[in-house]
């Protein structure tokens, strides 16, 4: 049975910084793509960020860009999120997802497996 469980949430200050992590487990997705997307109260889930199976291609949505990055272990079978300059508007459930094959796509609809979520919350 697939299994991903994400960590590393919390509270912190405006301008701080979390890294979050998310272990798989029941198969290997070496050759998948691996995503981070994040749902904030009475909004719909959005995409963060993207990585190839590789690690060596990423992809941002433009709300992050510069301030996260999205990194994977294959060994470890874990995909990680490096959050800084963290704002208020950041204040979300996060959660990672396995894409269905190597395609690198912010469409919700690529990812098979998702977590069940981490809190973000960061104060002004």
């Amino acid at each position: 049975q697939v299994q991903l469980v994400e960590s590393g949430g919390g509270l912190v200050q405006a301008g701080g910084s979390l890294r979050l992590s998310c272990a798989a487990s029941g198969r290997t997705f070496s050759r998948n793509a691996m995503a981070w997307f994040r749902q904030a109260p009475g909004k719909e889930r959005e995409f963060v960020a993207a990585i190839s199976w590789s690690g060596s291609t990423t992809y941002y949505a433009d709300f992050v860009k510069g301030r996260f990055t999205i990194s994977r272990d294959n060994a470890k079978n874990t995909v990680y999120l490096q959050m800084n300059s963290l704002k208020p508007e950041d204040t979300a459930v996060y959660y990672c997802a396995v894409g269905r094959d190597f395609v690198l796509t912010r469409d919700i609809r690529a990812y098979d497996y998702w977590g069940q979520g981490t809190q973000v919350t960061v104060s002004s």
